[in-house]
């Protein structure tokens, strides 16, 4: 480096050392090993003072060979912004938030490490293709673009989208190459095998080079030798290797040493690095991002989601509740977040909305982007924000972080790059949340087939199957628990939040004929394609033009919204049970290509996801709605039919009397039916505004004359079967549910008494 250069580089650290407030130090090396030290902020952007020159003298050419090898382990991250002040956890006084939990006698235990720097962003994307290279590769599929950590293949091999980096030639001259665009401290490597359902490929050891300018290239060193670096012994976990001496380049390559003997040198990777300040851009600090919301921006463990829930509690007692619908089967319960003008009551003619978020336990955006969310709404609704204000006070808002807490606290403790594709997905039983729902689908399209008038079959409130009630079915705790709350509180609108993805997808997820993928669209499909594209369309990601495709779908063709069969076929989806056994209107959205992003990349994904999670609750306001009432008494009706022409799907009234009908802009004939009423119609226009069309109707019971009449002709008097049988249905999960839970708790009183003794 010339003399000028290292003086402008030498200005520019003490700058920033003036400017900001050095809170930690360490020494790492620079090639030469000079010492340089190092000062972290807590949002992860280090900002270093350099103590001597940046003069690199290394040779080009091949790489020495080493028979040092360093045994890592891996660090789970938990990087901080801002935390909640320390409450006591045990004896909150919200309802349900009293008491201990299984897990706070534990998770004290297994504090999570934080790793020194970040990654990189290969698996986030925030790394571009034009900052892979390779020395080779078997083909554009495999491609040094596609060596990213977690990345996911085609069900094709030989397609474009294949799941790793792989080398052309299997020699010990082959390497993946990342540039950071800048200088960077380098402390490790995270390397996974291919991901292939054809081909088992991974990496067993490996070497690290670095360089400033790509042409000159030194080895990472283990004190006089050679580092040597244990890769992989399987395709998918993720194996961390940490550099023996954190060390400053710009560029750094992987190279494979030994791989998989059946296979060849195919490798997915993630790098770790803190980017250092750099002397060619003094404006650097003026493009960071991140959020300028005041927000806890860390990963939660379920400690300490408790312990947030609780502090925006006290900060706004006046809008919130907490309450618990049921436990996991691990015993840690199910915590919903309740914010409303009027919390603990529902309010007549004003609708329920809920997010979920969690179902698999390794998608941890989405319970981050839900606590975020209770505190901004607290947060705004304080500081007089008429959007939040006017959202409070007409939506009674229901918010579940996490409902499968059992598989978060796995994947917690590994950490956000650790985890890999998988762990933490399924419950502690290993039961996918996902598809572990009552399939009302095909119940109602079998009954379709078999009968030749389909005004008699119901297409609404289609009760559970007799075998989904008993204490064997293979029915999780936490969809009992869920399936529960859903009968409890008449929802109209609901999202539920996943990763791994950048599409929002819409019912219904379940095929007809177990086609694996077909467009099986709803009678609301219109308004569910509205619903959808609502959030895409909002969301700073999805949005993005530019963007690249996560794995191996291009959703940006289908306006990164897709009906959920046409992507894949899932029977027993909690969307399409939400759809056909209550009145509740459900997407999925899939927030982000990584599932667990790094800690450093949650307030860039919550900006991205701001507008998007407080339009779609907006959604929940469009349709009409109104009151179903005896014209005698005024009482409201319960379980009234709601028909809407040439639409063939009914909903039904609370128990109140009070509906809501989710519509596109229109004009809609309605017809309401109740049991022992006559049928009322009118005309009901909705407009385009995000406001609902108050349709009122006043129902007049059927004369008792009329009744004889049908009686005195053998008739019988008609009465909602289906109903019935709904609740019989609900009435028998509800028993059993509390029968295996009681079992089990004395499985794990048992096992704890076992354990101290």
């Amino acid at each position: 480096m010339h003399n000028g250069a290292q003086m402008a580089w030498v200005g520019v650290s003490f700058c920033f050392l003036l400017i900001f407030i050095v809170r930690t130090s360490y020494c790492f090396t620079v090639f030469n090993n000079e010492t340089v030290t190092v000062s972290n902020n807590l949002n992860f952007t280090a900002l270093f003072n350099y103590t001597t020159n940046f003069n690199s003298t290394v040779s080009a050419g091949s790489t020495p060979t080493a028979s040092a090898k360093q045994t890592t382990t891996a660090k789970p991250v938990v990087p901080t912004k801002k935390r909640p002040k320390d409450t006591a956890d045990a004896g909150f006084s919200d309802e349900d938030m009293g008491g201990t939990d299984k897990d706070l006698e534990t998770k004290d235990k297994d504090k999570t490490q934080e790793l020194e720097c970040p990654p990189l962003g290969l698996e986030s994307l925030r790394v571009e293709d034009t900052q892979l290279q390779a020395s080779s590769y078997q083909r554009m599929g495999l491609g040094p673009h596609r060596g990213r950590l977690n990345i996911q293949s085609g069900i094709e091999d030989g397609d474009l989208y294949d799941g790793a980096w792989c080398a052309q030639y299997e020699d010990l001259d082959q390497w993946l190459e990342v540039d950071a665009r800048r200088p960077t401290l380098f402390t490790g490597v995270i390397l996974q095998g291919r991901n292939s359902i054809w081909s088992w490929d991974w990496v067993h050891t490996y070497k690290v080079q670095l360089s400033n300018d790509s042409v000159y290239w030194k080895p990472c060193m283990n004190g006089t030798e050679e580092a040597v670096f244990e890769g992989n012994q399987d395709p998918e976990t993720p194996v961390l290797g940490l550099l023996p001496v954190p060390t400053v380049a710009r560029y750094i390559r992987i190279n494979p040493q030994t791989w998989y003997e059946n296979g060849t040198i195919c490798l997915r990777a993630e790098v770790l690095g803190c980017p250092l300040p750099d002397p060619n851009n003094i404006y650097m600090w003026e493009t960071v991002q991140g959020s300028k919301d005041d927000l806890d921006f860390r990963h939660h463990n379920y400690k300490e989601m408790r312990k947030l829930m609780k502090s925006v509690s006290d900060e706004c007692p006046d809008i919130t509740r907490i309450y618990s619908i049921g436990k996991s089967y691990e015993g840690l319960k199910l915590y919903v977040m309740e914010i409303s003008d009027n919390p603990g009551k529902h309010e007549l003619g004003e609708p329920e909305f809920r997010y979920v978020a969690g179902m698999h336990g390794n998608e941890a955006l989405g319970r981050e982007l839900v606590l975020n969310l209770m505190q901004y709404l607290c947060q705004q609704y304080k500081r007089g924000n008429q959007r939040v204000v006017r959202l409070v006070k007409d939506t009674r808002i229901h918010l579940l972080p996490s409902m499968n807490p059992d598989g978060h606290e796995g994947a917690y403790k590994k950490g956000s790059e650790l985890a890999g594709w998988a762990m933490g997905r399924y419950t502690y039983e290993w039961i996918d949340l996902n598809s572990n729902f009552a399939d009302l689908n095909n119940i109602m399209w079998d009954a379709q087939e078999m009968e030749q008038d389909k005004s008699k079959i119901s297409n609404h409130y289609i009760p559970l199957p007799e075998y989904y009630t008993s204490e064997e079915a293979m029915v999780a705790p936490e969809t009992r628990a869920v399936i529960n709350w859903m009968q409890d509180i008449p929802f109209v609108l609901s999202a539920n939040l996943h990763g791994g993805e950048l599409v929002v997808t819409y019912p219904f997820d379940c095929t007809r004929d177990w086609a694996p993928r077909e467009h099986t669209p709803t009678p609301d499909d219109s308004f569910f394609r509205w619903l959808a594209a609502v959030y895409a369309s909002t969301n700073q990601v999805m949005a993005n033009p530019d963007r690249r495709i996560c794995h191996y779908e291009d959703f940006q063709r289908h306006n990164n919204i897709i009906n959920g069969g046409d992507w894949h076929t899932v029977p027993g989806s909690m969307n399409d049970f939400s759809y056909l056994h209550t009145n509740c209107f459900e997407v999925t959205v899939e927030l982000s290509c990584d599932k667990f992003p790094h800690a450093s990349e949650l307030p860039i994904e919550w900006e991205n996801n701001k507008e998007s999670l407080l339009v779609y609750m907006e959604q929940v306001h469009r349709g009409i709605k109104g009151v179903v009432r005896d014209k005698d008494t005024n009482a409201g009706i319960a379980n009234a039919i709601i028909k809407v022409e040439d639409l063939d799907h009914h909903i039904r009234t609370a128990d109140d009397g009070d509906y809501w009908r989710l519509l596109n802009p229109g004009e809609y004939k309605v017809t309401v039916v109740a049991e022992g009423y006559i049928p009322s119609v009118r005309r009901c226009h909705v407009g385009s505004e995000p406001r609902a069309t108050i349709c009122d109707f006043y129902l007049s019971k059927m004369l008792k004359q009329r009744l004889r009449e049908i009686l005195a002709n053998g008739g019988k008097i008609p009465k909602d079967l289906q109903l019935r049988l709904r609740a019989l249905r609900l009435r028998k999960l509800r028993a059993t549910t509390k029968a295996i839970n009681q079992r089990r708790a004395r499985q794990r009183k048992a096992r704890a008494l076992r354990r101290s003794f």
